[in-house]
């Protein structure tokens, strides 16, 4: 049995590594391997490679380089104060991420380098008006909480949220360049049946969407 076992077990672990989106446990959280936070290609050369692309291969991205992404997005890269790798007015920190999938919708949890389970079905489909939204692997949304921007004036939570979100997509095209990945920030979708879906609370807003995914051959 013991030499069964030692057969079968590094065969389920190659299986689980290969997953891009695993199935969360019954606490409906999923850890995610540790960012790697050095090489990549030189700054100078992603900013001239960095571009829009609005055409996707379905082929799923691997688990660590949507770690990585993650965290170059809006990770912890200083744990001794809790700063993040885009800056934040005040550093109220307001905007989250979420990552749809065809495996469902996800919360980016960057203090935990986690992913918590939102929903469980697959709603690529609505987070935009392009027809390559339903398709494409991963598509983020960038959702600001107007509830940790303090007393801050309506026009100024508007105002800084919008800049936050953008710095965040930004760190998204530049790893995308470096990798080899496809991206394509966008505005246009219905944000009010889309926050009906995502069971938003009324202080919460979504400011743009992202795309990503492999380009087409």
């Amino acid at each position: 049995m013991i030499q069964y076992l030692s057969h079968v077990l590094p065969i389920c672990l190659v299986i689980l590594s290969m997953c891009s989106f695993c199935r969360a446990d019954d606490s409906k959280t999923l850890d995610l391997p540790e960012p790697r936070s050095t090489g990549g290609r030189p700054l100078m050369e992603v900013l001239r490679d960095r571009q829009s692309s609005r055409q996707f291969s379905r082929k799923e991205i691997p688990l660590q380089v949507l770690s990585d992404m993650l965290w170059a997005a809006w990770g912890v890269n200083r744990p001794e104060s809790g700063k993040r790798t885009a800056p934040s007015a005040v550093n109220w920190q307001e905007i989250d991420v979420y990552v749809a999938s065809a495996q469902g919708l996800y919360l980016y949890d960057a203090f935990e380098h986690s992913l918590i389970q939102v929903l469980s079905g697959d709603i690529r489909g609505l987070t935009g008006m392009q027809e390559f939204v339903k398709d494409a692997p991963v598509n983020l949304m960038f959702v600001a909480d107007y509830s940790r921007m303090g007393r801050a004036s309506q026009g100024d939570k508007d105002f800084y949220s919008a800049a936050d979100a953008a710095f965040i997509s930004q760190n998204v095209y530049l790893f995308c360049a470096s990798e080899g990945l496809a991206t394509v920030v966008r505005g246009a979708l219905d944000r009010g049946k889309l926050a009906n879906k995502m069971k938003l609370a009324p202080e919460q807003k979504i400011v743009l969407a992202q795309t990503v995914g492999y380009p087409v051959d």
